[in-house]
């Protein structure tokens, strides 16, 4: 590091367990740009002043993680047409002093599926969860699902993704609340299910939402945490002979389409999920 380093950095509450400074640096190096890439944990009371540092400490870019994907919004100075209609943000660039919001979560998830043989078309999807990764993967899969079913525990919070939805997109998708009668219900016909909520994540990584018996072989379970690799969720889910997905590749590729929006450059995707395999090997 020196005077010229430009400075990235990851803003949210929990960040100590991201895997994003492994990529980006990794990404960084590899491309041979002088910049460094840093987790910043901001509680919800501090977003605003935090913001304000941002754009005074003249930080070059940030991704934002939870619990501050739509709450960010507010503060910046302009929001690409994807993120307006999406309600969310995950990626800002600071362009001389004005702070642009990006969402690169939707496309990452998709391109995700896609590689991991979860590819949504003509599916029903059940997904959990209704913050900003729930909101961008439900407006990026719901053109594609034959029926999109978003659960979550504060109903209204699931049925405002329905109608932000519905009025673009003539689609079947439904909002309901997130219980046990919800999910056996909709778990019975289910191909697709993704799991946008925390719930698993390190360090409570017992926990899930869905019980082991509501998983079928014939579903495709997608957990949208990198850490652990292998939830309960997961777990569970292999047990009962469903294909499973963990995060690691969303992840990568919505880091990949943020480094290209910070530095107009080609992302080494490669290296970025290499760096991420290092460290799950514990090299």
């Amino acid at each position: 590091m020196n005077s010229e380093t430009r400075l990235y950095v990851l803003i949210g509450d929990p960040v100590e367990h991201s895997f994003s400074p492994l990529m980006q640096n990794a990404a960084f190096q590899f491309r041979g740009i002088n910049s460094v890439y840093l987790t910043v944990q901001v509680k919800s009371e501090g977003l605003e002043d935090a913001i304000k540092g941002i754009k005074s400490m003249g930080i070059r870019g940030l991704n934002v993680t939870i619990p501050h994907k739509v709450s960010i919004m507010k503060y910046l100075d302009e929001i690409d047409s994807t993120a307006k209609n999406i309600g969310a943000v995950n990626t800002v660039i600071n362009k001389d002093g004005k702070l642009i919001g990006y969402n690169t979560d939707g496309a990452g998830a998709l391109e995700a599926l896609k590689i991991g043989n979860g590819d949504p078309t003509g599916k029903k999807v059940v997904l959990l969860g209704a913050g900003g990764a729930a909101r961008a993967i439900s407006f990026s899969i719901a053109p594609f699902a034959s029926r999109l079913v978003v659960l979550n525990r504060t109903r209204s919070k699931a049925i405002s993704i329905v109608e932000a939805i519905k009025k673009r997109l003539n689609i079947k998708i439904v909002g309901d609340k997130l219980t046990i009668n919800t999910l056996s219900r909709e778990l019975l016909d289910t191909e697709l299910l993704i799991n946008t909520t925390s719930v698993g994540m390190f360090p409570k990584i017992d926990e899930t939402l869905v019980g082991g018996h509501l998983l079928k072989p014939k579903m495709v379970v997608f957990d949208i945490i990198y850490n652990p690799p292998e939830t309960r969720l997961l777990r569970e889910a292999t047990a009962s002979g469903a294909k499973t997905l963990n995060g690691i590749n969303m992840l990568v590729n919505q880091g990949a389409l943020s480094f290209k929006l910070w530095s107009g450059l080609k992302p080494p995707i490669n290296v970025m999920l290499g760096a991420i395999n290092s460290r799950l090997r514990g090299e």
